[in-house]
């Protein structure tokens, strides 16, 4: 039976032209070889599977080649060549850095630097995982990958380059692989499926490539494991099957939903989902996901930021047309919040399906926001009379009644009385035209009944806020302290303020004013900072809005402390005068 090699180790790259999705990279190292310009230590850093390895062997191999070609690629013909394709060359050593991290092991290394090749120009040494060495490993490395012999050549590769040393990075020439495109990814699956006779959709191997997440390594495993699960035939419903990956059509019909406002059909899509054995955020991640490739599908400019195949780039851009932008934007932001509450919610599925109301409630409604008519404010001084005779032609006098005057504010009552005659001011008359004498005003009979009953509520708003100014009760001194003491209710997150309201006792000064003395600028300021609160509180309280406050800082009784014998002395003499009677009879002296 023929041993099976899978497909990342047959399909290895062997030359430049091989590696996927590092061009720019491959073209600088073959510049560099082709000017003679090969620098003593590089450090190849990226994410897994992205072909550091690989570059850093196919270096290798290139630099010992004897008969390059035009291209600059090896020659698989030398003896060089020929010894590295074995396995069994002399002069390109590798080395695992994730078991052999410690001290001996870089100075068995070192030693062994020493020694010239024996056929090609250069020893190369590929150091792997290169961050695994232990502090004091890369501390011995350090002076020979500084001032390595003429012969020896150093490629290290990381994963992780912040845990290089900086004086290991400063030896070396850095460079960054990216990770692989899925376009890139898939077209290379394609070459291999093409290369082992197997049949695949394209849709299938677009699934492969987003699941690798930009490492073909991974992509070429997952593809091994689809031709074990699949055989040589590998559809797109077989490959979401056993990859377990939530079908694109589910996103699709979930965003129509939303478009419908179907509440109910969304729920029971996302039942669905789960008894599929989906997680829930596992979910709201794609969707999240979703709408950012609808967005990205709905402006030419930037549809190059979708990473699809043509059918599914082509659905996307339908489904562009039929989502606002602003019903995206605010997706977004719904999706974005939910998947943030998801790790603390209680009851996750509830919080998802409300997620999925509120996204159904949207319904395009962020376009729709500016088409809402907008109602004009009434004016509440125009009379009634103006409106009714400005949209409705004077009629002869019917009914008996009192005409409005232009410059009233409201419409007149209806009386029994006959009209009388109008004399308008002239200044009036600009403003409204007067009714002609031979008719009369419809404004009395059929004035519009709301007018009135509009303007009752501002009355009454300024009559209470003209009430509510001047305000004016008398208080007294407990009245204060008790507003003052019921300021601790602004200050619950605030022990400091509370303590200070507690520890003062204001003072009134007059009906209009009353001052606080505190003990420290600190105290003073923090009162400052809560005036205007505490004067709202107070003016509640005491139903006067006329009242405000002074702080000030108590000033302390400066005490003059006696230190030498004189000034002693006078102090014991102010107490006791018969002392200097005694200090004369005795002749005694202050010392």
């Amino acid at each position: 039976m023929e041993n099976y090699i899978v497909s990342a180790r047959k399909y290895r790259p062997s030359t430049f032209a091989s590696v996927v999705g590092q061009h720019a990279l491959t073209a600088t190292l073959k510049n560099a070889i082709k000017s003679q310009h090969i620098a003593h230590a590089y450090l190849f850093c990226g994410p897994r599977g992205v072909g550091k390895t690989t570059c850093a062997r196919i270096l290798a191999k290139t630099i010992n080649c004897q008969h390059l070609t035009a291209d600059i690629e090896a020659c698989n013909e030398c003896e060089s060549c020929r010894s590295f394709n074995e396995q069994r060359s002399y002069n390109i050593h590798e080395l695992d850095a994730a078991s052999n991290n410690s001290v001996e092991d870089i100075r068995k290394l070192i030693e062994q630097v020493r020694i010239p090749p024996q056929v090609s120009k250069y020893s190369i040494y590929i150091v792997d995982e290169v961050h695994m060495l232990s502090k004091d490993a890369f501390n011995a490395f350090l002076k020979t990958l500084e001032e390595p012999p003429a012969h020896a050549i150093f490629i290290l590769a990381t994963t992780e380059k912040h845990k290089i040393l900086p004086t290991i990075l400063s030896r070396c020439q850095i460079y960054d692989f990216n990770r692989i495109t899925i376009n890139d990814i898939t077209n290379h699956l394609k070459y291999v499926a093409q290369q082992e006779g197997i049949e695949a959709e394209t849709e299938a191997l677009n699934v492969v490539a987003q699941k690798a997440e930009g490492g073909m390594r991974d992509a070429l495993s997952i593809f091994d494991q689809l031709v074990s699960s699949c055989g040589n035939r590998i559809t797109y419903q077989q490959t979401i099957e056993t990859l377990n990956v939530l079908d694109y059509d589910y996103y699709f019909r979930m965003v129509e939903c939303f478009m419908q406002g179907n509440v109910s059909q969304s729920l029971l899509l996302f039942n669905e989902i789960l008894n599929k054995g989906f997680d829930a955020q596992y979910f709201i991640s794609g969707l999240s996901s979703h709408f950012r490739d609808v967005l990205v599908s709905g402006d030419p400019a930037t549809t190059i930021l979708l990473e699809a195949n043509e059918a599914i780039a082509e659905r996307y851009k339908q489904q562009a047309k039929i989502c606002p932008p602003a019903f995206i934007f605010r997706a977004l932001d719904i999706t974005s919040q939910c998947e943030i509450d998801y790790r603390t919610a209680k009851n996750k599925r509830l919080l998802v399906e409300i997620m999925l109301i509120r996204l159904c409630q949207l319904n395009g409604q962020g376009e729709k926001k500016n088409d809402i008519p907008q109602l004009k404010p009434v004016n509440q001084t125009a009379p009634a009379t103006a409106i009714v005779t400005t949209t409705q032609p004077a009629t002869p006098p019917t009914t008996v009644g009192e005409p409005a005057q232009p410059y009233m504010t409201r419409a007149a009552t209806t009386t029994s009385q006959p009209a009388p005659t109008l004399h308008t001011p002239p200044a009036t008359q600009t403003q409204q035209p007067a009714a002609p004498p031979s008719f009369k005003p419809l404004s009395i009979s059929i004035s519009t009944p709301t007018t009135p009953n509009a303007e009752q509520p501002a009355e009454q708003t300024t009559q209470l806020s003209e009430e509510e100014k001047d305000m004016s009760t008398p208080f007294t001194e407990n009245d204060l302290l008790e507003a003052w003491l019921g300021c601790t209710v602004l200050a619950n997150d605030n022990p400091r303020l509370t303590s200070i309201i507690q520890s003062t006792k204001p003072k009134s000064v007059s009906n209009e004013r009353f001052e606080v003395q505190v003990a420290t600028e600190l105290q003073e300021r923090e009162l400052k900072h809560m005036e205007t609160e505490l004067l709202k509180h107070i003016h509640k309280q005491l139903r006067n809005n006329h009242v405000s406050m002074r702080i000030n800082i108590a000033q302390e009784t400066e005490k003059k402390m006696a230190f030498t014998a004189e000034e002693k002395y006078d102090v014991l003499l102010q107490k006791n005068p018969v002392l200097k009677m005694l200090k004369d009879e005795l002749g005694l002296q202050i010392e």
